[in-house]
């Protein structure tokens, strides 16, 4: 069952950022299921964080899924290449989002591989950008529902001690300033999730 509406809509993004940590990103395209666990996320905290789209409340035809009510996915093009998957948090009118770094992958290994141009890849932690190739995902699902859609987060009963989750600083956001070195980033090692792994 996916997360239910209400995961979404709280109010504070870093812990909801640590929370999908262990939760399991799911996608059905053209019939073909693929998935990974989720093993890296960054929380983006509105029009306050320097690092955020939506810093100082600006609106673009880019951010404006950031805007509406959580539980919706927020695709974008990074350096007109990489299509980045987040996920809208908190609700309408407030642009938070937690940008889904890695995953561990579990269902259809070969097909994510085949759509990553990969002849061989091992089931490791995959980055942002070539997690959206093996997931089949791209700015045509933004603003896609994430309980209803073909993108979906599942809780797999996964439990993540709060000690195995890693709490560091975002990635290639040094322009934000102070706010570059907020701990706003959560990981697991991905040799440990496999413990978690039923």
């Amino acid at each position: 069952m996916p997360l239910p509406l209400d995961f979404y809509t709280q109010s504070n993004v870093i812990n909801i950022a640590k929370s999908l940590i262990g939760k399991v990103l799911i996608t059905k395209k053209d019939g073909i299921l693929t998935s990974g666990i989720i093993i890296e996320t960054e929380a983006y905290n509105g029009i306050n964080d320097r690092a955020s789209h939506a810093f100082g409340g600006k609106i673009t035809a880019r951010n404006e899924a950031m805007y509406m009510n959580g539980g919706i996915a927020y695709v974008y093009l990074c350096y007109g290449i990489h299509h980045l998957f987040n996920v809208v948090t908190n609700v309408e009118g407030i642009p938070d989002a937690v940008l889904i770094r890695a995953i561990y992958p579990l269902d259809g290994l070969e097909i994510m591989q085949q759509r990553a141009n990969k002849k061989k890849m091992n089931a490791d932690g995959i980055g942002p950008g070539k997690l959206s190739a093996m997931l089949s995902i791209t700015t045509a699902d933004n603003k896609k529902s994430l309980i209803t859609s073909d993108i979906i987060i599942d809780d797999y009963g996964i439990k993540i001690p709060d000690n195995e989750i890693i709490i560091t600083t975002r990635i290639g956001v040094k322009y934000a300033g102070n706010d570059a070195l907020l701990p706003y980033r959560f990981w697991i090692d991905k040799e440990k999730i496999k413990n978690y792994i039923k």
